[in-house]
């Protein structure tokens, strides 16, 4: 059974770091890329990074840009995101999602319905 399961949420002042895992589970994990999305209150499901199967390809959402970097190990089936200077607007529950690319290991789908397994998320606030 596929499984995702978030962690390294919590609560960090403005300009603050935290790093996200996503540990995956009974799946051939270098077959999927893995995005990485948020929902604040009251707004839709947004995508803020992606990562291809092979860790090759990755994309980011503009407003974090130079302030979080994905990454991957495929070894121990797991993604990060690393999140820096974290500001307010960060604030949301952060979801790690799996697309099934078999041997595109090199593409990485930034279109949120690609993705078709969902972790539980875990809340990210950024407040002092």
């Amino acid at each position: 059974q596929l499984q995702l399961v978030e962690s390294g949420g919590g609560l960090v002042q403005p300009g603050g770091s935290l790093r996200l895992s996503c540990l995956a589970s009974g799946f051939t994990f270098k077959y999927y890329a893995i995005g990485w999305f948020r929902q604040a209150p009251g707004k839709e499901r947004e995508g803020v990074s992606y990562i291809s199967g092979n860790g090759g390809t990755t994309h980011y959402v503009d407003s974090v840009k130079g302030r979080f970097s994905i990454s991957r190990d495929n070894a121990k089936n797991t993604v990060f995101l690393q999140m820096d200077s974290l500001k307010p607007e960060d604030t949301a529950v952060y979801y790690c999602a799996a697309d099934y690319t078999y041997t595109r290991t090199y593409y990485a789908a930034i279109n949120i319905n690609d993705y078709d397994y969902w972790g539980q998320g875990t809340q990210v606030t950024v407040s002092s």
